[in-house]
């Protein structure tokens, strides 16, 4: 396909801390999808906010584009499973930096 890729999208779970101090990404959760990315944010968990803090910020700091990264799964729940369409090649080993780093 022209302009596609022929990569599977890249799916990873999330813990969500809704109404924390600061937005935070960074360390390990073992939940109910596996070892999961902590991500801490202000945004209060009603009406969707929480989710689309969590978008932007796990994008920013993976160096992704915001649109880049989707929710798959845990619409309503603290646990996630979030989706990268078009991987980069280091996009694992960035990811595994982030989740083994200590709160």
């Amino acid at each position: 396909m022209p302009g596609g890729s022929d990569r599977a999208p890249f799916t990873f779970p999330v813990r969500v801390r809704p109404g924390a101090s600061r937005t935070r990404v960074g360390g390990r959760y073992e939940g109910p999808y596996g070892p999961a990315l902590v991500v801490a944010v202000t945004a209060p968990p009603v009406e969707g906010r929480a989710t689309e803090a969590v978008l932007r910020a796990v994008a920013d700091a993976l160096g992704l584009r915001t649109r880049d990264v989707t929710l798959r799964a845990g619409t309503t729940g603290r646990d996630k499973l979030l989706a990268v369409a078009d991987p980069g090649p280091d996009l694992a080993a960035r990811l595994a930096a982030l989740r083994d780093t200590k709160p």
